[in-house]
């Protein structure tokens, strides 16, 4: 019996774990996470763009999303060290581009210099092209 109590006390917190981690993916949003991607590919004029991490936050004010990517052909492990963070006007589709971070430079119609304002109107143009 004392085993048996034992092995349900186990049981309970591993429980609780997976329905946590079931909760927070089901908060990503894959639309989302498919718009940044595009950014990045237009930004870095790039046909292909393999991702390492890849979150979502859909439910924040904007929403956005955050990425490691790399444009190797065959990337390592250690080569998604490059980050774009995107955030948009709502969370469901048209999204309407925000703002881009590649790195620590960010992208927006505010920004102070005139070339990162003229980069994210390229930007937000190519993404409403595929609407």
């Amino acid at each position: 019996m004392r085993h048996l109590l034992f092995a349900a006390s186990l049981a309970i917190p591993a429980a609780l774990i997976a329905a946590a981690n079931a909760s927070s993916a089901a908060a990503q949003s894959p639309g989302i996470e498919q718009a940044c991607m595009a950014v990045a590919k237009h930004f870095l004029l790039a046909p292909v763009l393999k991702t390492g991490i890849v979150q979502s936050f859909p439910e924040l004010d904007p929403p956005g999303a955050r990425l490691t990517y790399s444009t190797r052909e065959n990337p390592q492990p250690t080569d998604f060290n490059n980050v774009i963070e995107c955030e948009f006007g709502k969370a469901q589709p048209p999204f309407g581009l925000v703002r881009f971070c590649v790195s620590d430079t960010c992208y927006s119609p505010t920004e102070d210099e005139p070339e990162r304002q003229r980069r994210f109107q390229e930007v937000k143009a190519l993404m409403d092209r595929q609407k």
